[in-house]
């Protein structure tokens, strides 16, 4: 079973990232152009909020601005939900089903490592089911 810090070594630690300041139109051009669902948003370095898309569809209605006056503050999701680096990614699945995320990111201590979605968490488990068929198809052949 990987770690967290495993699958971020396979998948690449970088972190897409925005402002709190920042408004919500380019969070989510930001998103748009990278073909991602969620960004990290750092205050100083700091890890301090989620912005997704999930977010921007659910509040944002709830608005009376455009997403040009809106800052990311206003919409973000403050309470994250993360991983410390030694988490297995069945801890992460589990915490992902019982928390309703879809973006975890990793952090040891205060630094941000990377994220993890649920998309490479699938993956993982995919390519761990495909290896145990192999072997055991060998294993009955053999």
């Amino acid at each position: 079973m990987k770690t967290a810090r495993q699958l971020l070594q396979g998948k690449g630690q970088d972190v897409l990232s925005i402002a709190p300041e920042a408004t919500v139109y380019d969070a989510m051009k930001t998103m748009a152009d990278r073909n991602v669902g969620a960004l990290l948003v750092l205050d100083k370095g700091k890890l301090c909020g989620v912005i997704s898309e999930r977010d921007f569809a659910r509040r944002l209605f709830t608005q009376n601005k455009t997403p040009k006056e809106i800052k990311v503050a206003e919409l973000m999701t403050k309470e994250v939900v993360y991983v410390r680096p030694e988490m297995t990614a069945d801890q992460c699945m589990a915490l992902m089903t019982d928390k309703r995320v879809r973006h975890l990111p990793v952090l040891d201590g205060d630094k941000v490592m990377g994220v993890l979605s649920i998309g490479d968490l699938v993956k993982d488990t995919i390519s761990e089911q495909r290896f145990i068929i192999e072997q055991l198809e060998q294993y009955i052949h053999s």
